[in-house]
């Protein structure tokens, strides 16, 4: 946890009671690309009150206590941490009219869980470790149960996966009902 960026989201009047109900807007550049996030990350509400705020690297902000991990089953403090990290996939996604392979997602939440404070040449990274970030800032989260949770939407991805090109992930999970 970070208790500066808490103090720093309850001074911009956010609600930090339900972080999945928190998001990462994504930030555009030249001709409608999406902007990697760097240290500094906006975050949004409900009433879309948008503060930036200065987040820690992953690896800073596991809990010190190392909880056992669990592989496919989060309880449910550990489901608002899944959510965001969903419902960022889905704001890029919709952002960027196009949703993202089942396998691109299989390879980010890989990349994710084994190199947490690393680079990739896909923005979608940056935003999801934006809320990954954001998320660890506000609830402790041991780097077990960070692995395991990772780990749970990689597999996830991974088991919606039909072809090359898939996109059963997005559709089914992350967009239910709103898919081609």
């Amino acid at each position: 946890m970070d208790l500066t960026v808490i103090q720093d989201l309850k001074h911009a009047g956010l609600e930090l009671d339900w972080p999945e109900r928190l998001q990462v807007p994504i930030q555009f550049g030249a001709h409608g690309k999406a902007l990697p996030l760097g240290e500094e990350v906006p975050v949004a509400d409900d009433s879309w009150t948008t503060v930036q705020v200065k987040l820690k690297p992953i690896s800073q902000l596991w809990s010190v206590a190392d909880k056992t991990p669990f592989l496919l089953r989060a309880p449910p403090h550990h489901e608002a941490f899944l959510h965001l990290l969903q419902s960022t996939a889905v704001i890029y996604c919709t952002a960027m009219d196009k949703p993202e392979t089942d396998a691109e997602f299989e390879r980010l939440y890989r990349m994710l869980r084994q190199r947490p404070d690393g680079l990739d040449c896909h923005p979608l990274f940056s935003y999801l470790q934006g809320a990954a970030r954001l998320y660890m800032s506000l609830r402790s989260v041991s780097r077990a149960e960070y692995e395991a949770l990772l780990q749970r939407l990689g597999k996830l991805a991974q088991s919606f996966r039909s072809h090359e090109d898939s996109i059963n992930y997005h559709d089914k999970v992350l967009y239910p009902g709103f898919g081609s």
